[in-house]
């Protein structure tokens, strides 16, 4: 068995898939009204949908909680530091600058639809 897919819901849609693709290196395979499936280079496939009230789900910013969060790996401190650079005017909100957490360079910052994200670099 394998992970297939990720569906993040969120209550707009476009906008929160705009910004997977514009800045989190995703491609857009399919859309409609409520749906967009993304794809990244590493092959994983994220879905980005409204909440489906029949099947009880619902998106973070109804709940005004956010309940998890997704994390990208970069290949250095220095690319962090560009991708904090490159979010400054992005449709994100940027928590605080990367430090030293945990043993890694990381930030995190939240993209439409309250959608948490941590980027960072774990030296080896």
């Amino acid at each position: 068995m394998r992970l297939n897919h990720l569906d993040i819901h969120v209550p707009d849609v476009q906008r929160t898939a705009a910004v997977l693709v514009n800045h989190f290196g995703f491609r857009e395979e399919f859309s409609r009204a409520g749906l967009a499936i993304l794809r990244d280079e590493a092959n994983l496939e994220l879905v980005v949908s409204e909440p489906v009230s029949g099947f009880g789900t619902a998106d973070q910013v109804s709940l005004g909680a956010s309940t998890y969060h997704i994390g990208f790996i970069l290949d250095s401190a220095e690319a962090v530091d560009q991708m904090y650079a490159s979010l400054q005017f992005a449709d994100v909100e940027l928590n605080r600058k990367p430090k030293a957490i945990r043993g890694g360079w990381l930030f995190y910052c939240t993209v439409p639809g309250r959608i948490q994200i941590e980027i960072g670099f774990r030296g080896t």
